[in-house]
């Protein structure tokens, strides 16, 4: 058997993987506010959020799959000469782990990191590794680094401002903080919060599987034209993302649904308009943001614009994990592509000893997670979110609107 092809199918196997896990990974950033609130049940959420993760699908374009295939500069990397797959390839199966292995670690620590950051920091530690700091587009890099910082800040303004709206809206027509009116709008919002990441990180798997395929002479690029993917790479990176959110990820969603901030259904739909502003945004220019960098900032803005209280503390250990995502992968991916380059066939032993450890690390985990229904046990209760007096702790006491009405 053709080896090389053997590592490219393995290749394309983990990005598959790591959209599955970027779907778990991320699925809090659209079902958390509509669960925390009791809008849809955890179940009914995930479901509805992986519908809308891969209806974009055949409609959204390749632009941001584009940015992450370009960040490395594959076509300039040396062919290889030792036997083994061609460098690409290689790299892009060490940035893959690195992204994976991270991805997992905060997901089992609750911590709502980046997955885009993670693949994106797998890729550079990978081509440094590969060809040093030649082989990285670094204005591909660029767009991510600055939309780590105004992606969040977009959100955070976003959200403050529309909560701050709904609130004269509530005044004037006399809306319950928790009435069928918001339960709906945060349904909605919620899921078009899941179109606009289906959108956005779907296309990151685009991008490396279309990369590998570049590299390994499977796919072949007119010059000056974009990495445009297969069809069967778009529906096949939308199908995954949609499967990962399906599986739930809820230590994540409990920690953005019900440890930032005392979520309602007004303060959950400004939330949301938020992170669809900065998120659509981003999709439309290219830029691969961190939909979770977007999404907690959203709540967190909505929670300080009402003066609720906000738990700095959790919000801390998120900025942390948001600082180490990228160096942490890029150390990965930069380590394991060493692994890929290793003489005789070690540069196969290798790497399939790695790839066979994460996996069974991952499995181990993956049966001892929450589920839905421990969720659920933890949701505030229908009379307590219909009663401000509940909550006065929290601020909610003096932000009912005059005169409110169910």
């Amino acid at each position: 058997m053709d080896l090389i092809l053997v590592m490219v199918i393995v290749t394309i196997a983990l990005a598959i993987l790591f959209d599955f896990t970027n779907g778990f990974h991320d699925a809090a950033n659209a079902t958390s506010t509509v669960i925390a609130t009791r809008s849809l049940t955890p179940k009914q959420a995930v479901w509805l959020s992986a519908i809308f993760n891969f209806a974009p699908a055949v409609i959204v374009g390749a632009a941001v799959a584009n940015t992450i295939a370009k960040t490395v500069k594959i076509d300039e990397l040396p062919a290889a000469v030792d036997g083994g797959a061609p460098y690409g390839v290689r790299v892009a199966l060490a940035a893959l782990l690195g992204a994976i292995l991270w991805n997992f670690v905060t997901w089992w620590f609750g911590l709502p990191s980046s997955s885009s950051h993670a693949l994106i920091g797998g890729l550079v530690g990978a081509g440094l590794s590969a060809g040093g700091l030649a082989a990285i587009s670094w204005s591909s890099v660029e767009k991510t680094v600055a939309a780590i910082f105004a992606s969040p800040l977009l959100a955070f303004l976003i959200a403050f401002v529309a909560m701050k709206l709904i609130r004269l809206a509530q005044r004037v027509f006399g809306l319950h903080e928790d009435s069928e009116f918001f339960r709906w709008a945060q349904v909605a919002s919620s899921a078009w919060v899941s179109w606009g990441h289906g959108s956005n990180d779907a296309q990151k798997t685009m991008g490396v599987i279309t990369a590998t395929l570049f590299a390994s002479g499977y796919l072949t690029v007119e010059s000056g034209q974009g990495m445009e993917p297969p069809l069967w790479v778009i529906l096949t990176a939308h199908a995954a993302i949609a499967a990962g959110t399906v599986w739930g990820g809820w230590k994540i969603i409990e920690t953005m649904g019900l440890r930032i901030t005392r979520i309602t259904r007004a303060s959950g739909f400004a939330a949301n308009l938020g992170s669809i502003a900065s998120i659509e945004g981003a999709t439309n220019l290219g830029v691969p943001i961190s939909t979770t960098q977007a999404v907690s900032s959203s709540i967190m803005g909505s929670g300080v614009s009402t003066k609720r209280k906000v738990h700095w503390k959790v919000l801390g250990e998120m900025v942390i994990a948001w600082v180490l995502t990228m160096p942490a992968a890029a150390l990965v991916g930069y380590l394991t592509y060493k692994l890929t380059v290793l003489p005789g066939a070690w540069k196969y032993i290798a790497p399939g000893i790695a790839i066979v450890a994460l996996l069974s690390w991952a499995g181990y985990l993956m049966t001892r997670s929450e589920t839905a229904d421990d969720i659920a046990a933890e949701l505030p209760s229908e009379e307590e979110l219909r009663n401000p007096n509940a909550f006065a702790d929290e601020g909610l006491g003096d932000i009912e609107p005059i005169g409110a009405k169910s």
